[in-house]
């Protein structure tokens, strides 16, 4: 009887720990359903419709989807992005690279210049699209004022009126934006090598080139893969500083997928056309996240 009543107990406090344990993470279950899981199969509703969301409702079916397939103007939109998110994640990975290298040295002021280093990514991207675009204005920005100054432009700049220079100030903007978090990855997993690999690389007469080849890169690939697909899928869905910069312009030299997606939802109110060409940069960003695993997998 002993053994059954206590054998009872054992169960009814592993019950009450199971119980507890779930109280304890049904407030964040619940806010993920309610600000991750529900708008995004609210969105798939919605792109089977035609709708303004008030009055509106005719089913349609896979049309947007077979729109997006065929029309140009959401491949030209998507290649875009993806020539602009190639060459920030590309900024990213080497600037972060040099930085991290340098700040791994020892040397005097190396924790305030790691901290100076991390602003840009603490200053929200709205905070940084109105910087740029104030140190590019053509009237009074300071950046036409240096250039001058040094000599190497007679005559003030349109940088983000230009078809052809908003583009690259763009991806200037958001490189300089973004790279803290590569640096600080890739710093971290620097600080976690041990440095007898590289004493023993430095005996058997490798130099610093093929140390970095043999040692550095192979150490940090878990690093390296979880950065670059979090960084690629961020920048190709990047919309607050591409916005407040150029707002998609001039014409559509900056009118990257996620600038198309909200202007076909709140100008053109086609919330349903808007929803699944969503749905499609989703599964893009998806794909995206797999690729990178596949070619980046452990031998």
């Amino acid at each position: 009887m002993l053994t059954k009543s206590s054998a009872k107990i054992s169960r009814n406090k592993i019950k009450n720990k199971d119980a507890a344990g779930y109280g304890f993470i049904s407030p964040a279950a619940m806010a993920m359903l309610a600000l991750i899981v529900y708008p995004m199969f609210y969105g798939l509703y919605l792109s089977f419709f035609n709708t303004n969301l008030v009055n509106k409702w005719k089913f349609v079916g896979f049309k947007y989807y077979l729109q997006a397939i065929t029309k140009s103007d959401f491949y030209s939109s998507v290649f875009l992005t993806f020539g602009f998110m190639i060459l920030v994640v590309a900024g990213h990975f080497i600037l972060g690279f040099i930085l991290a290298n340098c700040l791994n040295k020892k040397f005097i002021g190396r924790t305030f210049l790691r901290v100076i280093f991390m602003l840009p990514w603490l200053f929200p991207e709205s905070v940084i699209a109105l910087l740029f675009t104030w140190i590019m204005n053509p009237m009074y920005g300071i950046l036409n004022s240096i250039l001058k100054g040094l000599g190497l432009i007679s005559s003030s700049i349109s940088w983000l009126g230009s078809a052809k220079l908003a583009f690259p100030a763009v991806v200037f903007a958001c490189i300089w934006k973004g790279y803290p978090l590569v640096m600080t990855m890739v710093l971290s997993g620097m600080q976690s090598i041990s440095q007898d690999l590289y004493e023993a690389a430095e005996i058997d007469g490798a130099n610093k080139w093929r140390q970095f080849l043999n040692i550095t890169i192979p150490s940090l690939k878990p690093v390296l893969t979880t950065t670059l697909i979090l960084d690629s899928v961020w920048w190709f869905k990047q919309y607050t500083l591409v916005y407040t910069m150029t707002n998609g312009g001039p014409g559509t030299a900056t009118n990257l997928i996620s600038l198309n997606i909200y202007g076909t939802a709140f100008n053109d109110l086609q919330f349903g056309k808007a929803a699944a060409w969503g749905i499609i940069v989703f599964i893009i960003c998806y794909i995206i996240s797999k690729v990178y695993r596949m070619v980046l997998k452990d031998e």
